[in-house]
């Protein structure tokens, strides 16, 4: 539960709380894609940042492999190093000042036996390499890659520190039509070869429907729906669900072209 005060509409009214969140509750299995769906202001980037413990509860808890995560300076390094986020805006998200091998190499900061020297530069080929770009990339600035370029830079930042969850908070939204599509490829091909667990929250159904297993939807600060994700799509019981779905683009089918 987050509640947050809203401004006094007098001096002498009391001041009310906004439920931003509020009786959510799911898990996330390991090797699991799970989406989370709703319009803007429903509560979406509040839990996401409760779930990266940059926004304190004030009821329940979040755990992650069965440890408490913790807001603020009281997460623990070993909780931070599990996850790792990719965002909206892969270029704003990177100091443009530093070459990609650094800069895809920052989350190595989390842990203390960090690797040095061939290691180093061996992690940070592997992590390109990962996501179809070449080593020579490493010495490059960010501004060098397209749109599409630099959000498979965002996700080998995420994917170098080998974490459980990866959350992606509208990581593809910004990029057109077909370069999206040839990411989620990607995303889903990563999931597999590592086991990795995603969070995909997304106003957009049609990218959840196509890298998820499970779905949330969510509304005013609640979860209205959820289930398989072909499930949800295919026979939504909520009111609220039939409308997104009804709002949804569709992706092209044949997205399996490297970028």
């Amino acid at each position: 539960m987050r509640n947050y005060k809203l401004p006094r509409e007098s001096i002498f009214s009391r001041q009310k709380d906004f439920p931003a969140i509020r009786d959510i509750s799911f898990t996330l299995k390991k090797g699991e894609n799970l989406g989370l769906v709703g319009e803007s202001g429903c509560g979406k980037s509040t839990l996401t940042r409760a779930i990266l413990g940059l926004e304190e509860l004030q009821g329940g808890e979040i755990k992650l492999e069965g440890d408490i995560v913790k807001a603020g300076k009281n997460l623990d390094p070993n909780i931070r190093r599990k996850m790792q986020v990719v965002f909206q805006d892969p270029f704003g998200s990177f100091n443009p000042r530093h070459k990609v091998g650094r800069l895809i190499s920052e989350p190595f900061y989390l842990i203390e036996d960090q690797p040095k020297g061939l290691e180093l530069k061996n992690e940070i080929d592997d992590a390109l390499l990962n996501v179809g770009l070449e080593r020579e990339d490493a010495n490059k600035y960010i501004h060098e890659f397209s749109g599409g370029q630099r959000q498979r830079i965002a996700i080998a930042r995420a994917l170098i520190i080998k974490p459980s969850l990866i959350v992606l908070d509208e990581a593809v939204s910004a990029l057109d039509v077909s370069i999206r599509a040839q990411v989620l490829d990607l995303l889903a091909e990563l999931s597999s070869k590592f086991n990795l667990s995603y969070l995909f929250i997304s106003h957009d159904l049609s990218v959840v429907r196509n890298i998820t297993d499970r779905v949330l939807v969510m509304k005013s600060g609640r979860i209205v729906e959820s289930g398989q994700t072909q499930m949800v799509f295919n026979d939504p019981k909520h009111d609220y669900t039939k409308e997104l779905i009804a709002a949804t683009p569709k992706l092209p089918k044949n997205f399996n072209q490297s970028i």
